[in-house]
C-alpha cells in the first residue's frame, strides 16, 4: 500500500457508494425496468470470453447491485452465482431484486463483506469462475493482495475472468485524450471531492469524498502470474462503457469510443487466467 493511502480511505470509499446506491438504482443507466424485464446486463465480449457457463458455480467479487451476477445465472445458465459487495445497501438490493427476478438462495447469494475478507465471508472455499472488472479495482491499495486473494478463491480447473477500464486512459487529459497529463506508474493514491456519479452526472450528493488508484497493466498480470495462475489470454478493446473523455461519441453498438479523426487506443481490456 502506498504511503500516501489516507487512514480513512474504507470509511470514506464505502459512504461514498453506500449514497450511490438509490442513484444508480433510479438510473436509466442500470435501467432496473429492463433488467427485471429479462435485459442483459452484461457486455457482448465477456459472454463471448467466458464461453459456455452452464452448471457453474460463480463468484463475483465487487458486485455492486449484482446486475452482471445475476445475468450470468438468469440469462446463461450459471448453477450458482455469489456476488461480493462491502456496501450493505447495494448488497440488500441485490438480494431484493434477485428476488423479484425468482432466483432463491440455491441459484444466487449476496454476501456483504470487503473484497480482500472474500475467502472468510463466501460459502464455498472454490468456485468454477471467478468474475470481476468495470471500475472494481481502482478501489483497491494493494493489487498483489487482491490477486492472491482472488486466485486463492479459483477451484482446480477453474479461471478468473477480469474485465477492466484500461489504465492508460487514466493518465490522458480528460477533454481531448490526447495529452499524457499523469503519471502512469505512480502508485499513490488519489484522493477526489467530486459530486454526482457516472449514472446521474448532476445528482446532489453529500458523501463525495473517494480514494482511488490506477494498477498499470503489467502490475496486474503479474501479480495474478505471481498467484499461481496461468494467463490464457489478454485482449485490449477500443471502447468504453461510458463517455470517459468529452471527445467520446457513442456508436451504434450502445459503447463509446473516440470519433474517427483520432487514433485508437485501448480504453478497456479484459483477461482470462487459470488454476492448474
Amino acid at each position: 500500500m502506498s504511503t500516501s493511502t489516507p487512514p480513512d480511505w474504507h470509511e470514506a470509499n464505502r459512504a461514498h457508494w453506500d449514497e450511490r446506491v438509490p442513484l444508480h438504482v433510479a438510473s436509466d443507466f442500470y435501467d432496473l425496468g429492463g433488467f427485471r424485464a429479462g435485459a442483459d446486463a452484461l457486455r457482448d465480449f465477456e459472454v463471448a470470453e467466458l464461453g459456455d457457463v452452464t452448471g457453474k458455480s460463480l463468484l463475483h467479487l465487487q458486485c455492486h447491485i449484482g446486475l452482471d451476477t445475476m445475468s450470468w445465472a438468469r440469462n446463461h445458465g450459471a448453477a450458482r452465482v455469489v456476488g461480493l459487495d462491502f456496501s450493505g445497501p447495494a448488497v440488500e438490493k441485490a438480494r431484493e431484486l434477485a428476488a423479484e427476478i425468482g432466483l432463491g438462495p440455491e441459484r444466487a447469494v449476496f454476501v456483504e463483506a470487503d473484497v480482500y475478507d472474500a475467502p472468510s465471508a463466501v460459502p464455498e472455499p472454490t468456485y468454477d469462475i471467478v468474475y470481476t472488472g468495470t471500475g472494481a479495482l481502482c478501489w483497491l491499495p494493494d493489487i498483489e493482495r487482491w490477486a492472491r486473494t482472488a486466485a486463492s478463491l479459483v477451484a482446480p480447473g477453474g479461471f478468473l475472468y477480469l474485465a477492466e477500464f484500461h489504465p492508460l486512459t487514466d493518465i490522458l487529459d480528460d477533454q481531448t485524450g490526447t495529452r499524457v497529463v499523469c503519471d502512469y506508474f505512480t502508485r499513490d493514491a488519489h484522493v477526489s471531492e467530486e459530486s454526482g456519479t457516472y449514472a446521474e452526472l448532476g445528482a446532489k450528493t453529500v458523501h463525495n469524498r473517494s480514494v482511488e488508484w490506477q494498477h498499470p497493466l503489467g502490475a496486474v498480470v503479474s501479480a495474478l502470474a505471481a498467484a499461481g495462475l496461468r494467463l490464457d489470454f489478454l485482449h485490449e478493446h477500443d471502447a468504453s462503457l461510458y463517455p470517459r473523455f468529452e471527445s467520446f461519441e457513442r456508436s451504434g453498438d450502445g459503447y463509446y469510443r473516440f470519433p474517427d479523426t483520432h487514433a485508437r487506443i485501448p480504453l478497456m481490456y479484459s483477461l482470462r487466467a487459470s488454476k492448474p
